[in-house]
């Protein structure tokens, strides 16, 4: 048999095998499994993974470490919980390797890694030999189980749930309130990815919010009496993807809701937002809808001037600060314009607290936003505008920090 016949044979089976492991569940081998020093527990640059996240990403050990800190104990008590460290409501994103089946564990499965490779990346057991061979395509990476991340629509579903959504009950015991920015949050993170193959920093954004708002929505859809504040968040969101809805007029037009916060409408948003979600993973995304988007939301002060509550439009701003944030440092041109950035320092400024929002100043200050992106826009418009790759975009961690 020729070695092209034998090589096709082969990949063909190991194929096949791998499509029917994906229907029976890995087993989660641990963080060790991937600490080899010939795989990702090296020195080089496309080794080091492991080392990245052990010693540098607050994933591996903090949210584990977190649920014994007296902080944590207030809460839980707070929260009618006997033992955070164990209780299921704490445990889903703080060690969700608790959940984990005891015969799906392999021998060195350690729950305290906190939020590991295997949590983002899938159990390892039915990938972790085959996904280094060359000839091994994503796809079938994929149908082996190995989460497909390099997809924006399933990255963020992989970081939602626990970035996201907090139980209100938690949030009452004085569990901090979670806003989730695939973008934003993303560039914080130290960097065990390769850059060239994770797309553009805007996309992330649009995606990550559309996937929030479907979690958002599929939680208030859950509960019989939804409290206002949940009600406002989650207007906050639906306001801030209908009026950036106009990046491209392909994707899924939102329903009329205008903004009502009811039972029918979170299940219409639920899927429409989904359905947005996944059509923006996959379109081509380019500077023009970046700039039509920043355009969009930053001529928005006449909704803040609206007769409506000032706690809707402080939930509004919440979401729109960061989003301006994303869209400006992705432009290369236009984030160097010194006027425009203290204008947005300004609008971080009037957004840091809620029960102080002064929806007049906020709007005053975006109309002077507004003013500066079209003269940073007019001043640069021979140049060129090409993006940077997302995950290179500088931080402003003065602005950033009052949202983690």
């Amino acid at each position: 048999m020729s070695k092209t016949i034998y090589g096709s044979l082969t990949a063909g089976l190991i194929f096949c095998l791998a499509a029917r492991a994906a229907d029976t569940p890995g087993k989660f081998l641990g963080a060790n499994s991937c600490a080899s020093s010939s795989c990702h527990g090296g020195g080089g640059a496309n080794q080091n993974q492991f080392l990245i996240w052990s010693l540098k990403d607050f994933h591996s050990q903090r949210p584990f470490a977190t649920l014994a800190t007296a902080r944590a104990k207030q809460i839980a008590v707070a929260a009618g919980i006997m033992d955070p460290i164990t209780d299921e409501r704490c445990t889903a994103c703080h060690t969700p390797l608790r959940d984990v089946p005891e015969d799906l564990r392999g021998s060195d499965f350690r729950i305290s890694e906190g939020v590991s490779c295997e949590s983002c990346h899938g159990p390892a057991g039915s990938w972790i030999r085959s996904h280094t061979r060359t000839d091994y395509t994503r796809a079938e990476r994929t149908a082996a189980g190995m989460r497909a991340l390099e997809n924006l629509y399933v990255r963020a579903n992989a970081c939602v749930a626990c970035h996201q959504v907090v139980a209100e009950p938690l949030l009452k015991a004085g569990h901090p309130e979670l806003i989730f920015e695939l973008d934003g949050q993303s560039v914080a993170e130290p960097k065990h990815w390769t850059v060239a193959r994770n797309g553009i920093g805007p996309q992330a954004w649009f995606v990550g919010q559309a996937v929030a708002l479907r979690e958002t929505s599929w939680e208030l859809a859950r509960e019989k009496s939804p409290s206002e504040n949940e009600m406002n968040r989650w207007g906050g969101l639906v306001w801030l993807l209908i009026r950036a809805d106009k990046v491209d007029p392909d994707l899924p037009k939102p329903p009329d809701v205008t903004f009502r916060p009811n039972p029918e409408n979170f299940e219409l948003v639920q899927k429409w937002s989904d359905g947005l979600a996944r059509a923006a993973a996959e379109i081509s995304w380019t500077n023009t809808m970046t700039q039509t988007a920043l355009l969009a939301l930053s001529g928005t002060a006449a909704d803040f001037r609206e007769a409506v509550p000032q706690a809707v439009k402080a939930r509004r701003a919440e979401r729109l600060v960061l989003a301006l944030d994303r869209l400006v440092m992705s432009l290369p041109q236009i984030r160097r314009s010194a006027p425009l950035n203290g204008a947005l320092d300004r609008l971080f400024s009037d957004a840091q607290s809620l029960p102080d929002f002064k929806p007049a100043d906020f709007a005053a200050h975006l109309e002077e936003f507004q003013k500066q992106v079209q003269l940073a826009a007019v001043d640069n418009r021979p140049a060129r505008t090409t993006h940077l790759p997302w995950c290179q975009t500088a931080v402003r961690q003065d602005r950033k920090t009052i949202f983690q």
